[in-house]
């Protein structure tokens, strides 16, 4: 009954591997909010398998879990929280975290390296919003399919739309 996250799977596999060798899986959502609203710091989602009227934890070695970035306890998630939303290298509580915070944002091959990566984010983002103002000029997708197509978001396709449906 090992299930896992098949496709991950199926590239670690070799052929005749045993499927009881495959390492668990975790999925990390780190959100912004705390989205599941329970005032928790970790929120692990957990599958059963109902039988019956009993359910099952499924056990097919994978997690998922969900955490609050809001969360500022004094406990190792609270301190990892801090240091994501810190801005100063120095006010972090994890040494190997804020040096990497001090390499992009103090060290001048860091800052190169930051400069040419939000550099490539705003060239990817203005050809995105390229193609779509392309598409609703050509007036033959709703601006949803246009939003979908694009990766832009709905609201940032109806932005570029007012101008050229006015």
């Amino acid at each position: 009954m090992y299930n896992k996250s098949s496709l991950l799977d199926a590239h670690i596999l070799k052929a005749g591997d045993d499927t009881e060798d495959i390492p668990d899986s975790y999925v990390i959502f780190i959100t912004e909010n705390d989205v599941m609203k329970g005032n928790q710091p970790i929120y692990p989602v957990e599958r059963y398998v109902t039988i019956g009227e009993d359910k099952v934890l499924f056990g097919d070695g994978s997690y998922i879990l969900y955490v609050n970035g809001k969360y500022r306890g004094n406990d190792e998630v609270g301190k990892l929280m801090h240091d994501f939303s810190c801005s100063n290298p120095d006010d972090m509580n994890y040494e190997a975290l804020a040096k990497k915070a001090r390499y992009f944002k103090q060290d001048e091959k860091g800052v190169a390296v930051m400069c040419k990566i939000m550099e490539d984010m705003r060239n990817e983002k203005e050809v995105r919003r390229d193609n779509a103002l392309r598409m609703i000029k050509d007036g033959e997708l709703p601006l949803e399919k246009i939003a979908l197509y694009s990766g832009l978001s709905v609201e940032e396709v109806k932005e570029l739309a007012a101008p050229v449906m006015a």
